[in-house]
């Protein structure tokens, strides 16, 4: 072969080298059209489907990246994809940012899928510019949550539910419901969320779910966070500008939207109440730090398709709606961090207010009760052939039932490392004392409180707690956690570290050894020390005189007289029922 023969051979091999790599390329070019879009609306992705959706979308675009962040209980980290032109962690997540931040969590429930698919739809339509892109605002997106209940895919389990074909499961790798666990954070993936929370700082919260409940014509409810507890003029905000401003949109789209419907096994039309979102629910805890936060809630009974495509076009909304009013917002955020200050009084718990109510012109299903064919007694069945407007009483105003002071600072005992760790997840300030020192405090005990007396969550959970107050002087020992309030953590303090709050972690537990005495006593021992304890403090043996005077049921019972008597002298432990958080000031 000569020179010019092989040169053009050699050509010929490297076009075709050319020509195989180009047609491989072509091969391997990643399908952004998603299963669900595939299945013309019956399946949802799955996990792997999901993350390898993302991580082609950010190879593909630059406006997305995906990031891994901590572990969660599964073993894989929980993930967040951001989309944003000006492409920096540091841009995105700054302090002193221009822009807004939407955050988006999917899969917490992973048998409700509907932003799990509507997410990915989404961030694809942003990235190639088949939507208007925000000027102003960051979306950030979680793909799913409970990763571990996601994985455990199965087609039964939601048993009220109108697709998709399969699904994930409600509990998490150790069958944690994670929507009741942001405060208490035994799992990894709440611990996840925080770090993620309070890094993003969002200005604005959206958390997709699947409704369990009534029948009626809305594919979509929402479940803003109570305003009234919101508080402030980012309460006001969220009441009177937000929330209308969606529902508005979504009816202009034809997509109609209504408030959660808070009944049980009985009619709407009767009236309801606003679902009060406690610290253990996403929108709850996410209040804590001035986030307006709401969980989107479609119709278990509507297709699938409908209410993913619902999904989809209520988060496009929300994102036109922050993007538009971006500064406004970020300007009412940190007003509103001020509207608690140190000695401000601070609602710990909440009752409906009767007095005040709004109306909905309420699109619902007749429903009726009819004798059943099972049990023989009646049973609810709507009738969807029989849809009816009424004006329907809604009760949506809120007001403190109990309140406690804010104080300057709360001092933990530095053995107390699990709350310490929470504290520290969600970026809390703290200092240790230098020395062993004494200081001016007032000290709880805990008076009364009931308990579930079934399991909750993995706990058996605490309510209706009181507690009696003293002022005495403490001994701080070196390395003890001093906790500053006037930060931006100071709803969150004041909600878990007062025993009295609805989701305080004295309410999940966290202290139950202080409910447990420790040392006791023999009864022939202590009745020689009794006696002697009576005979030096007369007006002691009085009072116990009284008691048995006053209570027969004391007086016939030895046992209850000698540990009253017990708990009366030097030998009785100070720390039972002694909560060992202290408050200084305020």
């Amino acid at each position: 072969m000569n020179i010019k023969a092989l040169t053009l051979f050699i050509y010929s091999v490297y076009v075709a080298n050319i020509f195989v790599s180009c047609e491989k390329k072509k091969v391997e070019k990643f399908n952004f059209t998603t299963r669900f879009e595939q299945t013309k609306g019956i399946e949802t992705a799955t996990y792997d489907e999901t993350v390898n959706f993302y991580e082609a979308l950010a190879k593909e675009h630059v406006s997305i990246t995906v990031y891994d962040m901590q572990k969660t209980d599964s073993g894989e980290p929980l993930q967040l994809i951001t989309y944003n032109p000006d492409r920096s962690f540091e841009s995105e997540f700054t302090k002193d940012r221009d822009k807004a931040i939407i955050l988006i969590n999917n899969g917490i429930h992973p048998g409700e899928s509907d932003g799990i698919d509507a997410s990915m739809m989404l961030m694809r339509d942003l990235a190639e510019g088949k939507i208007n892109k925000p000027k102003n605002t960051i979306i950030a997106v979680i793909p799913i949550y409970n990763i571990g209940g996601a994985l455990n895919r199965n087609n039964n389990t939601r048993t009220n539910q109108n697709g998709p074909a399969a699904y994930g499961f409600r509990g998490n790798a150790r069958n944690y419901d994670l929507n009741r666990d942001f405060i208490k954070a035994d799992t990894k993936n709440a611990l996840a969320f925080t770090n993620l929370f309070r890094t993003v700082k969002p200005d604005v919260f959206i958390d997709n779910h699947v409704s369990n409940g009534a029948d009626y014509q809305y594919v979509l409810t929402h479940l803003f966070t109570q305003h009234n507890k919101l508080g402030g003029p980012l309460g006001n905000y969220l009441h009177t500008s937000l929330m209308p401003r969606l529902e508005d949109s979504l009816g202009q789209k034809k997509w109609d939207i209504t408030p959660y419907v808070n009944v049980f096994n009985n009619t709407p039309e009767k009236g309801f109440s606003q679902f009060k979102d406690s610290p253990r629910y996403s929108t709850g805890y996410t209040t804590l730090y001035n986030t307006l936060g709401m969980m989107v809630e479609t119709h278990m009974l509507k297709p699938y398709k409908q209410r993913v495509e619902g999904t989809y076009e209520l988060m496009k909304s929300m994102i036109e709606i922050v993007d538009a009013d971006t500064k406004n917002i970020i300007n009412i955020r940190k007003e509103n961090f001020n509207h608690f200050k140190q000695g401000d009084n601070y609602p710990l718990s909440w009752l409906v207010d009767t007095t005040k109510h709004s109306f909905l012109s309420f699109k619902g299903y007749q429903g009726t009760f009819i004798d059943s064919d099972i049990t023989g007694k009646k049973r609810l069945k709507y009738d969807n052939k029989k849809p009816f407007t009424k004006k329907v009483k809604y009760q949506n105003y809120f007001k403190p039932k109990t309140s406690v002071t804010i104080p300057e600072k709360y001092i933990i005992p530095k053995g107390y490392w699990n709350i310490i760790n929470r504290l520290k997840h969600n970026k809390i300030k703290m200092s240790q004392v230098k020395n062993d020192s004494t200081v001016e405090a007032t000290l709880y005990h805990i008076s009364d409180y009931k308990t579930r007396q079934s399991p909750y969550e993995g706990h058996y959970l605490h309510y209706n707690t009181t507690v009696t107050a003293s002022k005495e002087t403490v001994l701080l020992n070196k390395g003890d956690f001093i906790i500053n309030t006037d930060q931006e953590g100071m709803r969150y303090l004041v909600e878990t570290l007062e025993p009295a709050a609805t989701d305080s972690f004295f309410n999940w537990n966290f202290f139950d050894t202080i409910l447990q005495q420790k040392e006791g006593f023999s009864p022939y021992v202590w009745e020689d020390k009794a006696k002697e304890l009576l005979e030096n403090n007369p007006t002691l043996k009085e009072e116990f005189e009284t008691k048995k005077n006053k209570d027969p049921n004391f007086k016939e019972n030895w046992y209850a007289q000698l540990e009253w008597l017990h708990k009366h002298s030097p030998n009785y432990e100070k720390a039972h029922l002694r909560y060992p958080i202290i408050r200084v000031g305020g």
